[in-house]
């Protein structure tokens, strides 16, 4: 059994201690011996898990403690950490290579471009020394700037830290929710720009969801429910008066829905938003009148789904109601409550999927996506003429910047590619000429000409074509010489975007090709290549991604031997799945927080967020989707085989993927698996889903990982 820290005694403690140590001091070469070292050997207790009249026997249940304080499972983790760090040690030199390479391409000082919010301009600032962020507003260009947040200072004390968001009333009173413990439940607390003195109301366990009223003393947020973790309950809150004081004025109780607040562009409403995978509600406040009575936008239906933008006294929509694509309406404010009113201002096309719309006094900015790239179509709504934005790369990726002002004559994008740093560009929506506002400065010797991206399409089993984005070092390819990193994350309709990544340029100059699979699950190609992949059809993620890497690997893009594959959360999942199908096409699998143990999670609704899944995954109280789960289902399907070299990474506080999902899942392939392939967990103690918080902190990890997979290619294992 696993010796836990309670029933080793103090000596042998102390002495394993010792041993370890040896062990990490004495592996400084790639002769080290580190098969040596015993991995972990979590004990087996089974338990019977029993639905539709069928047994599961789990025989690691016990590592789940929802309170992060069972010592014996603590002590697994630990012993986790200490075997990995062990295995690892003689690549220190390497890890602390990697990490400065990495680094070493930030700009230490870092300004973000400056947006105008009312009647002042507001940017951020990384600053030397700094790990976390500095908020700062002037009142123009000329005058000097102010801080309004240093995120710095607040994280003094804390092993984890962060601000996930903040808004400003019309009296300057700065609301930001923030979060020390990585389980992404905040505290709103309440600072006076005008004295600089944060403000005794404080509301704990909240959503990052909050949106003032136009009094500048009411505050509507979010509450977290405290088994589910989701977000379900809004208030409204008064400055100046107690928690106990504060009104609900909504409550979702149907737990496949989250539930949010914000304010409209246009200042006159905070919008309530409840919203699942396939279905939205909207309610309404008047921003001028807080404590008036709720307006519902539109009663929800199944598989309907909405956004609402607001101007003047019209609402535009965007909607999937008889478009797949999705598709613009409006309505007048007046005439709320029935889409039989709505009419039509951009119609839908089976070929083009509506992600986003911005709205301008004069203007409709749409953001789309056609053939798998993304587009922005800028629409006068005088006149009706039509302007694209044009981009050069073969596989690119762009989205709407921060845009706050509707009066403007301008709309801000950011624009990147798999060779080209994130830059922000301002468009005339008048003249139809783009300017360059910033793109990211990369040190080190960084240059774009030296790098090749590529867009192909592979045919996948069923004859569907899965698009590829694909970079590399010119002048280091070699047709099927290459090692080869492929990635895919494949769920919740969340597309793939093909930009740039700094770190990846330390796995590009050592001869790596890095492939982006756009699988099905995302919304690539439009809104029915998320429903392919999703449900009942959830496999085809999984074949996408097994096809393509046989496809890459045909057309020369990577050496058969040398083919990595990465994904996290539900990618994480996908590469559970293709190294239990397809073990033998991967050298090395690295899977980041993984959701592995996928039918017991759906089937247990106490754990956070498994009932706004259902819609995704399926719900496994349904005997169909149970057998479909259960058959792919990483943690069910692991079996006496080889394993492709596997990194997985956690973290304790996870709420999204549970840190004894990962857990589990490594102990019973340690238990299966019959090669001596690596098997490693690094386990973050003091994080959640996210990682580290702090700017440079996280790119430890990055260090860590990347070493793993060099280090896996060098032994050619």
């Amino acid at each position: 059994m696993f010796f836990t820290a309670a029933t080793i005694p103090t000596f042998f403690k102390l002495g394993l201690s010792l041993v370890v140590a040896a062990f990490i001091v004495g592996c400084d070469s790639k002769e080290h011996n580190a098969s040596a070292l015993t991995p972990p050997v979590a004990k087996v207790d089974p338990k019977v898990l029993s639905i539709h009249g069928h047994d599961r026997i789990d025989d690691y249940y016990w590592i789940r403690d929802d309170e992060r304080k069972d010592p014996e499972v603590l002590s697994l983790l630990e012993a986790e950490n200490a075997y990995t760090q062990a295995m690892m040690a003689h690549t220190k030199p390497l890890q602390e290579t990697l990490y400065q390479e990495i680094s070493g391409r930030l700009i230490i000082e870092d300004s973000s471009v400056p947006v105008k919010r009312g009647n002042y301009y507001y940017h951020r600032e990384f600053r030397s020394g700094g790990e976390h962020p500095v908020y700062l507003r002037r009142e123009s260009s000329n005058t000097e700037a102010h801080v309004i947040l240093d995120v710095n200072k607040l994280a003094k004390g804390h092993e984890y830290f962060n601000v996930g968001n903040w808004v400003v009333s019309e009296n300057d009173i700065l609301a930001y929710a923030e979060d020390n413990v990585s389980r992404r439940i905040y505290t709103i607390r309440f600072k006076n720009l005008k004295t600089g003195l944060i403000l005794e109301d404080s509301i704990p366990n909240a959503s990052t969801s909050i949106a003032w009223a136009n009094d500048g003393k009411t505050l509507f947020y979010v509450l977290r429910h405290q088994e589910t973790m989701l977000p379900y309950q809004v208030y409204r809150h008064v400055l100046g008066t107690t928690n106990d004081q504060d009104v609900l004025i909504y409550e979702e109780e149907d737990h496949s829905f989250y539930t949010s607040v914000y304010t409209s562009r246009s200042q006159g409403f905070v919008i309530i938003s409840s919203s699942s995978t396939d279905s939205s509600e909207i309610r309404l406040v008047d921003a001028n009148n807080p404590t008036e009575p709720l307006r519902l936008f539109l009663p929800r239906e199944e598989k309907l789904e909405y956004r609402i933008r607001h101007s003047k006294d019209t609402f535009f929509i965007l909607t999937n109601w008889q478009a797949e694509n999705f598709r613009v309406m409006q309505v007048s404010s007046q005439t709320l409550g029935d889409k039989s009113l709505w009419e039509e201002v951009v119609p839908h096309d089976p070929d083009t999927l509506i992600q986003d719309i911005e709205l301008f006094d004069n203007f409709l900015v749409i953001d789309e996506r056609n053939k798998g790239l993304t587009n922005l179509r800028v629409i006068n709504r005088l006149s009706d003429e039509e302007r694209l934005i044009g981009f050069p790369d073969p596989s690119y990726t762009v989205h709407l910047h921060s845009n706050p002002e509707v009066s403007s004559t301008q709309v801000r994008y950011v624009y990147s590619s798999l060779t080209t740093p994130d830059s922000i560009f301002e468009y005339d929506l008048y003249t139809g000429s783009s300017s360059l506002l910033k793109r990211d400065k990369v040190l080190g010797g960084f240059n774009i000409d030296n790098y090749r991206s590529e867009r192909i399409d592979i045919v996948a089993r069923d004859g569907s074509l899965v698009p590829v984005s694909l970079v590399y070092r010119a002048d280091m390819k070699a047709k099927g010489e290459n090692p080869i990193y492929i990635y895919a994350y494949g769920a919740y309709g969340y597309s793939a975007n093909p930009q740039f990544s700094a770190k990846r340029i330390s796995l590009l100059d050592r001869g790596f090709v890095f492939a982006m699979v756009h699988v099905r699950g995302g919304e690539d190609k439009g809104r029915n290549w998320y429903e392919q992949g999703k449900l009942l059809n959830k496999k085809n993620t999984f074949w996408d991604f097994i096809d393509a890497t046989d496809a890459l690997v045909e057309q020369g893009y990577g050496h058969s031997k040398k083919v990595f594959a990465m994904g996290g959360s539900a990618g994480g999942l996908l590469m559970g799945v293709v190294a239990n199908e397809a073990p033998e096409k991967y050298l090395g699998v690295v899977a980041h927080v993984p959701f592995v143990d996928v039918v017991t999670t759906m089937l247990d609704e106490s754990i956070p967020l498994t009932t706004g899944e259902f819609s995704e995954w399926g719900n496994p109280m349904n005997k169909e989707y149970y057998d479909y789960m259960l058959s792919y289902s990483p943690y069910d399907q692991i079996s006496d085989q080889d394993y492709p070299n596997i990194f997985v990474t956690t973290g304790l506080y996870d709420s999204q993927v549970q840190y004894f999902e990962p857990v589990k899942w490594v102990s019973k392939l340690r238990q299966l698996k019959q090669n001596e392939n690596k098997l490693l967990i690094d386990i973050n103690m003091s994080t959640g889903h996210s990682g580290s918080s702090g700017r440079y902190e996280r790119y430890r990890k990055d260090a860590l990982e990347y070493a793993f997979i060099l280090d896996t290619l060098s032994l050619g294992n």
